[in-house]
């Protein structure tokens, strides 16, 4: 029997207006456009992309935090499946205890004035998961316990931690409440390289335990091949290319999936200055380029490129991408 996909994503747009008009509707900003893709289970699903491609706003999607203009997110456990597009405020509530987020930035995700028992706490008490604060403190501790915090730890406040510290404390307050997927966006990024390690790691720890499905945002690839199993690609609010990690790094197809991987930096003398130096800036998304968005910066583009959106295709199993000349 094949198993199911945890969260499935079918022809997904987010849109925001810019700004205002009297009369009729504004002009709008496409910051999703037509993304499909499917996350299994127990997955590490890698999402990357430059700044601008629309990585944490697809994420903000699948936790309901923007609003969806077209398009389906379901999400299909074995106790419970939610279309995520068309949730009531109660069963809203009900999906954020299964679906939480690890913010970017430890030092601005943590309350000053709030000791680390009441921030990681404050989930369990907003969505009413324990009865008394003997049951509250209980929980605080077993999740501070796998997070790798010290007990004494939970009497202080964020000030007095450090950046890896301070990560510990959102990723136990984004697990207090037992959800079953988590977004991490560039949940390493604001961290030095050795703080990095010492995070992923704990991730997928805590990945074993729990039995969670992870949805992890990066422009770092090297961070990306390291953790997860499932890559997509993403340019200018749609996915370019998506395939297992090994093979999408073994075998890259889309000319950016190429660029990006041959930016990551190597310590082989050999391999330096043999990037493909991506020319220009990242249109912008209020006013995408016709036909392949990334014709305008790729050095293979061809005249079809410019007036012909590439289709969305298998190139071998469970390898997809969208472009003219793969």
């Amino acid at each position: 029997m094949t198993e199911k996909p945890l969260i499935r994503i079918n022809k997904l747009n987010v849109e925001f207006p810019l700004g205002r008009t009297l009369f009729g509707k504004p002009p709008m900003l496409s910051a999703v456009n037509d993304v499909s893709l499917d996350i299994m289970p127990g997955q590490f699903y890698g999402l990357v992309g430059e700044s601008g491609s629309g990585k944490t706003t697809l994420g903000k999607a699948i936790l309901r935090a923007v609003h969806i203009s077209s398009g389906e997110i379901t999400f299909d456990d074995s106790d419970v499946n939610y279309d995520v597009g068309s949730l009531a405020k109660k069963e809203l509530k009900n999906y954020r205890k299964l679906a939480q987020l690890i913010f970017q930035d430890p030092y601005a995700a943590l309350s000053p004035r709030m000791t680390v028992r009441d921030i990681i706490a404050e989930p369990l008490e907003v969505m009413g998961l324990t009865k008394t604060r003997e049951e509250t403190d209980e929980r605080v501790r077993d999740i501070a316990e796998k997070c790798r915090l010290n007990l004494e730890h939970l009497r202080r406040f964020p000030h007095a931690f450090s950046g890896g510290q301070r990560q510990r404390i959102s990723i136990a307050r984004t697990l207090v409440c037992n959800p079953k997927f988590v977004v991490a966006d560039e949940s390493v990024a604001a961290l030095d390289v050795s703080i990095q390690a010492d995070i992923l790691n704990l991730l997928q720890s805590l990945q074993d335990q729990l039995g969670l499905t992870f949805l992890f945002i990066s422009h770092d690839l090297s961070v990306v091949a390291h953790i997860c199993d499932h890559v997509a690609v993403m340019y200018l609010g749609t996915l370019v290319e998506s395939a297992p990690t090994r093979k999408l790094f073994d075998n890259p197809s889309h000319p950016y999936t190429k660029a990006l991987l041959s930016a990551i930096p190597s310590l082989d003398p050999d391999d330096r200055g043999k990037s493909q130096k991506l020319e220009g800036e990242i249109p912008s998304p209020a006013n995408p380029p016709p036909g392949c968005k990334f014709h305008t910066r790729c050095p293979l583009a061809e005249e079809r490129c410019r007036t012909e959106v590439p289709q969305w295709r298998e190139l071998s199993k469970d390898h997809y991408a969208a472009c003219h000349l793969v």
